[in-house]
């Protein structure tokens, strides 16, 4: 079974070139020959600007591919589908099976011996762990881990639990604009995954118990503070 940057070779009908090609190009980045004999290790990036529940994947991925490469590997980063909750019209939802989609067959397409999958919320994880299942490779998840908690008047807020709760209050006319304003700025306070006991913590606490991520790397706070946090 080949591995490496080996694996998969382009369709061009000669595998001899095919490798040739690859290397040349991929060389471009300033890779090493050694680096090119090591296995690879496919880091997914999530990241994206519309996705504040993963704010905090470029500082991830740095920290994944150092471990990789402390490991003798070679860590190689490609972007999927990043779906964010509140930016998806009509929903989110539907876009789940696309990204299992997108995130399996960019799996299988790249040369690739192992793949560490990074993302949160109750859309990604799923499509995620599909995806890696059905391309059968070596798997670990890094769930991107919940956000601090909000206080707003002495109580905590939890995200999005409170949302609908302090807005019921709104439109019931309990509290005014000025108030539902600063509880706005302060109902997320860093990136990350809603903080309560929610789907999001619930699929990153289903994805530790099946022991595709690390212990503990579920429920780790990500302190990366909103501008709005820190003005409050």
């Amino acid at each position: 079974m080949t591995k490496g940057l080996k694996k998969g070779l382009t369709s061009y009908g000669d595998p001899g070139f095919s490798l040739f090609l690859r290397k040349a190009f991929i060389k471009a980045m300033g890779y090493s020959d050694d680096a090119l004999e090591r296995p690879i290790v496919g880091i997914t990036n999530t990241y994206s600007d519309y996705n504040p529940c993963h704010g905090n994947v470029p500082q991830l991925i740095e920290a994944v591919k150092r471990g990789v490469m402390l490991a003798g590997a070679m860590p190689m980063v490609f972007p999927t589908i990043s779906i964010a909750e509140s930016f998806s019209f009509p929903t989110s939802m539907y876009l789940r099976n696309l990204m299992a989609m997108d995130t399996e067959e960019m799996i299988r397409a790249q040369p690739m011996d192992a793949i560490v999958v990074i993302g949160g919320c109750d859309k990604t994880l799923p499509a995620q762990i599909m995806a890696a299942v059905s391309a059968d490779l070596p798997t670990v998840v890094i769930p991107v881990g919940p956000m601090v908690v909000g206080h707003h008047k002495g109580e905590v807020l939890g995200a999005c639990t409170d949302c609908r709760r302090m807005w019921g209050k709104f439109r019931a006319g309990e509290i005014d604009e000025v108030e539902i304003e600063a509880v706005n700025g302060r109902l997320a306070p860093s990136v990350g995954t809603c903080m309560v006991m929610g789907t999001a913590s619930t699929m990153a606490c289903i994805t530790e118990a099946l022991g595709l991520s690390l212990p503990m790397s579920a429920t780790i706070p990500r302190r990366i503070p909103s501008a709005c946090a820190r003005r409050n």
